[in-house]
This record gives C-alpha cells, sequence and structure tokens, in this order.
C-alpha cells in the first residue's frame, strides 16, 4: 500500500503559464521525491504598461511517501 502526501507551490515564468508549472514541478523536484501529478488551482498574470510580464500558477503537486 502506497501513500500519497499534497503540497501546495506557487511558480512563476516570464515566458508562459507552461514554462511556469514545468519550472514549479522541477523545483519541486529537487526537495520532493516521487513526484506523480499536479494539478492547477489558478493561474494569473503580472501586467506592466499594457503588457504581461509575469505568469504565475498556483498548483497542488503529489507525491508517494516512501515506506
Amino acid at each position: 500500500m502506497s501513500i500519497a502526501k499534497v503540497t501546495e507551490i506557487t511558480a512563476s515564468s516570464k515566458k508562459s503559464f507552461e514554462d511556469a508549472v514545468s519550472t514549479g514541478i522541477k523545483r519541486a523536484g529537487k526537495t520532493l521525491n516521487n513526484i506523480k501529478g499536479a494539478w492547477i488551482q489558478e493561474q494569473s498574470v503580472v501586467v506592466s504598461e499594457d503588457k504581461v510580464t509575469e505568469y504565475r500558477v498556483n498548483m497542488k503537486v503529489s507525491f508517494v511517501l516512501k515506506d
């Protein structure tokens, strides 16, 4: 039997939402083992002078705990 845990993280990117998700998962992988999935709770952008300057995502990341 496996036990999974979920943690919430926020990540950002100057490129796109997809890049923000990838950046967040990559960074989470430095401290969490056995990441199995993630789901996006919220997306937002930062706007400066009528231009999108940053993409942000809030996501929940699930990972399996070792026995």
